[in-house]
């Protein structure tokens, strides 16, 4: 049984930093692209980040592309998401996600292409 459990989410002021970390068992780890995605009350899942199986490839969503970086180690089974500069439309139920198939080439971006899911973390960010 695959697991995925996030943590590091919680309250920081506009322009703080947070590092988000997703601890994963059950599965090849490092066969498998992961990514972030988020979901804020009211409006659907969105992707934030996603890296591939073998950290040669990452993918931001526009909206966090310079402040956010998606990385992963493998020996840990461990990906993490770094937020700096955080804004007050940051704020979201972040969750992490594992590819639905090994060493995909490309990460998808759609949330479709994700088999597992973590339970989220919350992330606030505050004026």
């Amino acid at each position: 049984q695959v697991q995925l459990v996030e943590s590091g989410g919680g309250l920081v002021q506009a322009g703080g930093s947070l590092r988000l970390s997703c601890a994963a068992s059950g599965h090849t780890f490092s066969s498998y692209a992961m990514g972030w995605f988020r979901q804020a009350p009211g409006k659907e899942r969105e992707f934030v980040a996603t890296i591939s199986w073998n950290v040669g490839r990452t993918y931001y969503a526009d909206s966090v592309k310079g402040r956010f970086t998606i990385s992963r180690d493998n020996a840990k089974n461990t990906v993490y998401l770094q937020m700096n500069s955080l804004k007050t439309e940051d704020t979201a139920v972040y969750y992490c996600a594992a590819d639905a198939f090994p060493f995909r080439a490309v990460p998808g971006t759609s949330s479709r292409e994700y088999t597992y899911w973590g339970q989220g973390t919350q992330v606030t960010v505050s004026s």
